[in-house]
């Protein structure tokens, strides 16, 4: 059963998105290097779950067939289904580097404060506390829609989720050191991912 052309469309579009985050991470103008002054290591199993996500939400299940096709995105809720799919995708690879940006020095994969370290609360982060968050599950699940296998899909975001859990608890609990009142007043306005969610 060969896949349809609506879904090889919507899964090179999201193939496309993630080409471009990738580059917008390699690829980005560096800030000058700014020394590290503390940082919490317990990200980093944060980081291999996340990244454990990622390796099943892409992971093909052996004897399922590529893209199979799907009745009830059959016509026009194909294309609706589509369109939001390749929105998501490319909503979050706009999330993503506009939060990179607006990070600047202190963006980094590790949970860590740096010299001078500033409580960003302008551009993405006046919406939510970790956007790069927002945006990596939003391509997660593009990625898993796109592909169309529903339970590996909904294991990837449990795995994920727990891994972005860590290293939300992880990053905040260096902020609320760092800022304290301000941090908490930030934490009461602003949700940590998604907002009404999490």
């Amino acid at each position: 059963m060969r896949p349809t052309p609506l879904a090889l469309v919507t899964l090179f579009a999201v193939v496309l998105c993630w080409l471009i985050h990738i580059g917008i991470l390699l690829l980005r103008k560096r800030p000058p290097k700014a020394s590290e002054t503390k940082r919490d290591r317990l990200a980093t199993l944060g980081i291999v779950l996340q990244m454990c996500g990622y390796f099943l939400v892409w992971f093909q299940p052996p004897g399922q067939p590529f893209l199979p096709p799907v009745a009830a995105l059959a016509g026009i809720r194909g294309v609706v289904f589509s369109v939001f799919v390749i929105a998501l995708a490319a909503g979050s690879s706009w999330l993503s580097e506009s939060a990179i940006r607006t990070l600047g020095k202190q963006w980094a994969l590790a949970a860590r404060l740096v010299k001078g370290h500033k409580l960003i609360t302008a551009g993405p982060y006046a919406y939510v506390r970790n956007p790069i968050y927002t945006a990596m599950l939003g391509m997660l699940i593009a990625t898993g829609l796109a592909i169309e296998h529903w339970a590996a899909t909904i294991a990837a975001v449990i795995v994920f989720s727990a891994g972005m859990a860590i290293r939300v608890r992880s990053e905040e609990k260096l902020l609320r050191d760092a800022f304290g009142s301000d941090f908490e007043d930030y934490a009461r306005r602003v949700p940590a991912v998604i907002p009404g969610i999490y």
